[in-house]
């Protein structure tokens, strides 16, 4: 069978649709995560058509997406779209100096 981002055409509209719905994102318009997604969505084949003879996933990501095509028991793998949970708003925990025993 000969994957192309067209054979995931039900998840990637289910995903748009929950983008739209339940994502808050301040860098990427709903046209723009459609774009990003097919994008990610080919480089996540090329990774699972190019993987090792152990390997069973292609991934691919971004700062706000990752999609994993994952070897299943069919012919078709499975896709997974998830969304990044990031904020702007989160600070990093400043690092503490360890202290050194002597």
């Amino acid at each position: 069978m000969e994957l192309t981002v067209d054979s995931f055409q039900a998840e990637l509209a289910d995903a748009l649709k929950n983008y739209d719905r339940h994502v808050v994102c301040l860098e990427k318009l709903p046209e723009e995560c459609d774009a990003s997604l097919r994008s990610l969505l080919q480089k996540a084949i090329n990774a699972y058509q190019g993987r090792g003879a152990d390997m069973r996933h292609g991934i691919a990501l971004d700062r706000h997406v990752t999609i994993i095509l994952s070897q299943s028991e069919g012919e078709r793998p499975l896709c997974g779209i998830y969304f990044n949970l990031h904020s702007p708003y989160n600070r990093r925990a400043p690092v503490r100096a360890s202290r050194e025993t002597v």
